[in-house]
């Protein structure tokens, strides 16, 4: 598939590195210098980044949004996820269009538009003291009308697992409904597979049920 994303922050890069790691070709918007430059040198796979505003029809053009299967806006702004995939649906007759919804309200305007929405703040709150003993976790999507959500998770400094070796994902037992399905770590974003090691300080990423992150935390804290 043609995949655009609009935006290369954290969630985009994600996004992007996965789906490029599927055999997808990926176009990559983003209006930061610094950042496009960087996502030009880390990303593997049929790529292309175009530093330039997703929210104008020109850099779209660029990026080849004309062909896109899909149309992805990822930045932490609703107004401009909004306009930019309904440019992408009006002016390059997109068939399916998905924005990050910062703010839950706002969810209802793009279902109404025929956007698909991801909400990266709802269960932040049922996480806050959650924070505070796990490092750092925070929740950066919860799929629209699912109790699925995908987390980022920091993991601490091991208590019982050497640290140096660290731990293969197909060894963390996880419970039902919980899946870690990438790693951080200083080499980049990893689609995580059974034999992938996770470190100290590695970032993970775990779809799962919203009633499982508890237990998900429970058990990274015991690494």
């Amino acid at each position: 598939m043609r995949i655009v994303i609009c935006g290369g922050g954290k969630v985009g890069e994600y996004l992007a590195q996965v789906l490029l790691d599927k055999g997808n070709e990926v176009s990559i918007i983003e209006r930061n210098t610094q950042i496009a430059d960087r996502l030009s040198m880390i990303l593997t796979g049929r790529y292309l980044v175009i530093n330039g505003d997703g929210c104008d029809s020109k850099f779209q053009a660029d990026a080849g949004v004309g062909r896109a299967d899909v149309f992805v806006s990822t930045t932490g702004q609703d107004d401009n996820n909004l306009v930019a995939c309904e440019i992408a649906q009006r002016v390059f007759h997109v068939a399916r269009c998905v924005a990050r919804v910062n703010a839950p309200k706002n969810q209802r305007i793009f279902r109404a538009l025929n956007i698909e929405s991801v909400s990266s703040t709802q269960l932040i709150a049922t996480l806050i003291q959650e924070e505070a003993s796990l490092g750092s976790m925070t929740t950066m999507a919860a799929l629209a009308d699912s109790n699925v959500t995908l987390t980022e998770i920091s993991l601490p400094k091991f208590k019982n697992a050497d640290i140096l070796s660290g731990v293969a994902v197909g060894d963390i037992p996880m419970p039902d409904q919980c899946l870690i399905v990438a790693v951080l770590g200083d080499a980049g974003v990893e689609v995580a597979m059974p034999y992938t090691i996770v470190l100290p300080g590695n970032k993970v990423y775990v779809i799962a049920n919203k009633e499982n992150i508890a237990d998900a935390r429970e058990i990274l804290r015991s690494l």
